[in-house]
C-alpha cells in the first residue's frame, strides 16, 4: 500500500515531496540567464544615466542627494547580483549542454 504522501513521506507547502532527483535546487535555463544579465544591465545603464543627472542638480537639499545616492548604490547592488547568477546560469547551462551533445 503506498503513502498518500508520496514516497518520502514528506510534504512541502502542501504538496507531496518524492526523495527521486530533489536536491533542492533551482534549475535556470539558458533563457532565464539571459534574462537575468539583461535585467542587470538594464538596471546599470539607467541607473548610470540617473548618477549623471543627479550630479547635474544642484539647489537642493543634502536629504536629496543623500536618498538618491542610496536608491542608486542598492539599485548598483542589485544589478550586480542578478548579473552574477546570470552568469553563472548561463555557464551552467552551456555545460549542460556539452555534456548532452
Amino acid at each position: 500500500m503506498s503513502s498518500p504522501l508520496g514516497r518520502g513521506g514528506r510534504v512541502r507547502r502542501g504538496r507531496p515531496v518524492s526523495n527521486a532527483g530533489d536536491n533542492g535546487r533551482v534549475k535556470l535555463e539558458r533563457k532565464h540567464a539571459l534574462v537575468l544579465l539583461g535585467i542587470a544591465i538594464w538596471n546599470v545603464v539607467t541607473y548610470v544615466t540617473f548618477i549623471k543627472n543627479l550630479a547635474a542638480t544642484e539647489g537642493r537639499p543634502t536629504g536629496y542627494y543623500v536618498a538618491h545616492t542610496v536608491l542608486i548604490v542598492v539599485n548598483l547592488l542589485i544589478a550586480a547580483l542578478l548579473g552574477t547568477w546570470g552568469v553563472r546560469a548561463y555557464k551552467a547551462s552551456r555545460a549542460e549542454q556539452k555534456v548532452n551533445a
